[in-house]
């Protein structure tokens, strides 16, 4: 508990509410609460809700090799424009289609995945924009973490939390649990950024997107311990 209210600069208090009447995911252990790193951040990006600037640190889960900022990340994955879907399966088939993922790695299986895991909760963080993707990433054969942007060509019904249909993915896939939880993080921080943001709803070019996630990549790094 302690740990968990330090990220949120909360008092127990208040997350013993968030528990009873906001479902933060949470277990009892021996009359304890346990909690989640991913569930938890999932939890607060829907509800833009942000957390400390620990959990962009190297020592929560990622190592000095694994962190990834947003721009390579997008770099890795692409920006995509257009994407066609009558439903959120069919836009999950076809945004999976476009990353640019290594053949060993099996699309199908992983598309199953994506999809169970939008059953058992909407990766929609309202405001049109979603992030698919999977909550256990050290199964996937890939070099290095990467998002994949995705405009669609119509929104789709996607059961956000705010309703809305989506128009927008950050469907994001990384090799280990420490790059995800790192990558998750700092997504869900540049998403609050207004200039991130608007790039994002106004589908500005690609280049200048990535020139945005540079900028929000610098910001992290000025805030996380040890940074310049």
């Amino acid at each position: 508990m302690r740990e968990v209210a330090g990220l949120f600069g909360v008092p127990e208090k208040t997350l013993e509410k968030w528990i009873k009447e906001d479902s933060l995911p949470a277990i009892k252990v021996g009359g304890q609460y346990r909690f989640n790193k991913t569930e938890i951040l999932e939890w607060a990006t829907k509800r833009q809700i942000p957390v400390s600037s620990v959990m962009f640190s190297d020592s929560q889960g990622a190592n000095r090799g694994e962190v990834a900022g947003i721009r390579a990340a997008l770099s890795a994955g692409g920006i995509r424009y257009g994407v066609t879907g009558d439903g959120r399966d069919q836009v999950l088939e076809n945004a999976l289609a476009l990353m640019p993922i290594p053949d060993s790695v099996d699309r199908l299986f992983l598309l199953h995945i994506l999809k169970a895991r939008e059953a058992q909760g909407s990766t929609g963080i309202g405001e049109g924009i979603a992030i698919p993707h999977v909550r256990n990433p050290i199964v996937l054969d890939i070099p290095e973490p990467m998002i994949t942007l995705c405009f669609l060509e119509t929104a789709v019904e996607f059961g956000a939390i705010d309703g809305k249909p989506v128009h927008t993915l950050f469907m994001m896939i990384s090799p280990t649990i420490g790059m995800h939880l790192n990558l998750l993080s700092r997504l869900a921080f540049a998403l609050r950024q207004p200039t991130f943001s608007r790039a994002v709803q106004d589908r500005l070019p690609a280049d200048e997107i990535l020139i945005m996630a540079g900028e929000v990549d610098a910001m992290l790094l000025s805030r996380v311990p040890g940074g310049s």
